[in-house]
């Protein structure tokens, strides 16, 4: 079982964050970022390919990350491979010692930076959450018996602020009953959405653990770029107007952070943390809340 399992059984209030891989081979970075929060973080996203471009992969950096004695969750999305490869690359991923997946459908190539490159979508992201359950259980997609099989700690994503919010719930009903045992939700800003959202989940609460998405927000226009572009995040203007307002957007986008965890804290069993490149902020906002 991984640590990061561990913890969430035992009933920690968990926090992890996210990294995403090199365009090409040099890890000194990310680790480099990743040096004020080591030992303050439960787990560490590697993000896939995230944003449909192209990158070093997400179980490679997992392995190194476990080597330098990190906690990694590998994303793992169903874009780039048919059902073969998926389910080769978990079992490859579970071989180089990584415990904890998370599973996503994957943005189109159209939005990367290989615009060209053909999708290949032959599993969603609830069908590879079912060959991941179906390797666990000893058996591939197809029926045939494993010699061996994994033993993973499954998690997928759930957006909150989608619009209408019932298909979103369906789907996540669909993602437990294929075997996710976390959540992690698109950025959380206006509270009384996610408050809304766990009204809907609560006949699922007991059976997953769910993790609140919170995106340090670095500029005023960042806020407003986020409210345009990415579905499902709703950024209130009076949160953008304290940015606008501020000389110290740091220092603010800390506070704002901060203020969110402190709202839907009790309705969830912990926080992940999505920087973009600004893992120091994490750590910021760790030192405020006092983690």
């Amino acid at each position: 079982m991984s640590k990061f399992r561990e913890s969430l059984e035992g009933g920690k209030f968990v926090v992890t964050t996210e990294v995403g891989p090199p365009k090409g081979i040099a890890l000194d970075g990310i680790f480099k970022e990743l040096e004020c929060v080591k030992g303050r973080v439960d787990a560490i996203n590697v993000t896939d390919q995230q944003s449909a471009i192209m990158r070093l992969g997400s179980i490679a950096v997992s392995k190194f990350m476990n080597d330098l004695g990190f906690e990694p969750i590998c994303q793992i999305t169903c874009r780039d491979r048919n059902r073969i490869a998926l389910q080769s690359d978990v079992l490859s991923a579970y071989a180089l010692g990584i415990k904890n997946i998370l599973v996503m459908t994957g943005d189109h190539p159209l939005l990367g930076d290989h615009p060209q490159a053909k999708a290949v979508y032959d599993l969603d992201s609830v069908g590879l959450l079912h060959a991941v359950n179906e390797l666990i259980s000893g058996r591939d997609l197809s029926g045939n018996k494993l010699e061996s099989s994994p033993s993973f700690c499954v998690g997928a994503v759930v957006n909150p602020g989608a619009d209408p919010l019932e298909p979103e719930v369906i789907k996540m009903e669909n993602k437990v009953s294929e075997g996710a045992f976390f959540f992690q939700t698109q950025a959380i800003f206006d509270i009384s959405f996610f408050e809304e959202f766990i009204k809907s989940i609560r006949p699922l609460r007991g059976k997953i653990k769910l993790l609140g998405g919170i995106v340090p927000l670095r500029s005023a226009n960042m806020a407003r770029y986020m409210n345009a572009n990415i579905p499902g995040v709703i950024i209130p203007e009076e949160t953008i107007a304290r940015l606008d307002k501020t000389s110290d957007v740091a220092a603010e986008s800390t506070a704002i952070a901060a203020d969110i965890m402190a709202a839907i804290r009790d309705m969830c069993d912990g926080i992940h943390f999505m920087p973009i490149r600004a893992n120091h902020l994490v750590a910021r906002i760790l030192d405020k809340v006092g983690m």
